[in-house]
């Protein structure tokens, strides 16, 4: 075979090599697509996602939005004895007393409610009638048996009614109406966290900034036996409704939570790592079981410890803190291993070569290096675990978490629940602030 035969012969090889090449790369160019695609159809399929479209309520997505930053007020009229009872959020610490009432209602035999948009309410004796600005007048009558609707003369029945023998319900902006049978319901909504500070009982209700201002600098004293500042940061203390005592408390039992199990965490795990680590201990197999140990303590997630030993020490803070730990102690041991295998073995040569025992190899020599390390992981697991104690606290019994739960339980204080989100957030960016404080002063400094 002459030489140009064989040159010929190895560049058609070449040609298929190449061709070859380029339609498996086309293939692949394919196949990724159709991959993606048929892993995107699986999880439209695994997760019913057509079914939670057809389930979406955006409406109510909205209602709950709303709550997060307003209140509603109740005028409620029990239809078998007629008494009228007005409460923010129906609740009976959020009850107006006998004779008082907000400024948009105006009580009598027959009382008026005023609303928000130019509409207007009256209840009469087996009745009530509703005033819609733009719509006309609407009269709800209380029959032996069921719930009359009677619209103006020749209207159509608008969404915003609902109606059925039994029950009537309307709806506008920021407020509702409701009649059975057995009560009539108004329902105005505000915006705002209404008692916050204080509750209905209280003498500094309702007063602006600048009467609250005059009370504490130079009015007479409301209560004789202590200053009227003294009495209102009393008030706003023990609020009622609200129980900011308690909330505050609660929120520091959270961060103390965290607190002990992190740094609980750091003290057992910073002197095993020492025997988990190639340099320092030589023994294969403790080195081996330490690890190990690790990898079974971080990789039992914390919530499984919480429900764990919370069978074994009973509900509690400190059963939240001890499952803080458990994780905890695994993720050090293996971060503070790590940053002892990577130190710069020269360093801890020169402060051997000055006669140094091996504390003070250590101590000088090895700490110095990981110091910024392990304070850097410190703090942000401490940041972290703030964030977790809540939920933790939530299953055994603890702190914020818990108060938090029972509001969402309740399913009707979601400005309750906006609180708490709120204080949760507020402590985790000063826990930020703190320890970014702490990383200039130590690691930087």
């Amino acid at each position: 075979m002459s030489l140009a035969t064989a040159q010929s012969a190895t560049g058609v090889v070449l040609q298929v090599q190449i061709a070859r090449a380029f339609a498996a790369r086309r293939r692949r160019a394919l196949l990724i697509p159709l991959l993606l695609l048929g892993y995107l159809a699986y999880i439209f399929v695994a997760f019913d996602i057509a079914g939670i479209a057809g389930r979406l309520r955006p409406d109510n997505a909205a209602a709950l939005i709303g709550d997060f930053w307003s209140y509603k007020t109740h005028v409620t009229r029990d239809n078998r004895s007629g008494a009228i009872e007005i409460a923010i959020e129906g609740e009976a610490k959020g009850r107006y007393p006998a004779g008082a009432a907000p400024d948009w209602v105006t009580p009598g035999a027959e009382p008026v409610i005023a609303l928000p948009d130019g509409s207007r309410i009256t209840y009469l004796p087996d009745a009530a009638q509703i005033e819609r600005k733009g719509f006309g007048t609407i009269l709800v009558t209380r029959a032996a048996k069921e719930i009359i609707l009677t619209l103006p003369e020749g209207a159509p029945m608008p969404r915003w009614i609902s109606a059925s023998k039994t029950r009537v319900s309307l709806s506008g902006p920021w407020w509702r109406f409701a009649m059975t049978q057995n009560r009539t319901e108004t329902f105005r909504y505000q915006p705002g966290w209404e008692m916050f500070f204080f509750t209905l009982d209280s003498p500094f209700h309702g007063k602006g900034l600048g009467d609250l201002a005059a009370l504490a600098l130079w009015e007479p004293r409301l209560d004789p036996t202590r200053s009227n500042l003294a009495a209102m940061l009393s008030e706003v203390w023990h609020n009622k409704v609200w129980h900011h005592d308690v909330v505050i408390w609660a929120m520091g039992e959270t961060v103390l939570m965290a607190f002990l199990g992190t740094m609980g965490a750091g003290l057992i795990a910073f002197p095993l790592a020492f025997l988990a680590a190639a340099n320092f201990a030589p023994a294969r197999l403790l080195r081996l079981g330490l690890r190990r140990m690790f990898d079974f303590f971080r990789g039992v997630d914390g919530l499984i410890w919480t429900v764990i030993l919370s069978r074994a020490f009973g509900p509690g803070p400190m059963t939240g803190a001890l499952a803080i730990l458990m994780t905890d102690t695994g993720t050090f041991g293996k971060t503070f291993s790590e940053a002892l295998e990577n130190i710069d073995g020269k360093q801890v040569e020169g402060i051997a070569s000055t006669g140094a025992d091996a504390a003070q190899r250590a101590r000088f020599g090895v700490i110095p290096q990981v110091a910024p390390v392990i304070l850097s992981q410190l703090l942000y697991y401490l940041e972290s675990n703030t964030r977790s104690a809540t939920v933790i606290g939530a299953i055994v019994g603890g702190g914020i978490g818990l108060l938090l739960t029972q509001a969402i339980l309740t399913q009707k204080d979601w400005e309750e629940v906006c609180y708490y989100i709120i204080l949760i957030v507020a402590t985790v960016m000063a826990m930020d602030s703190f320890s970014g404080w702490i990383r200039r002063r130590f690691i930087r400094g």
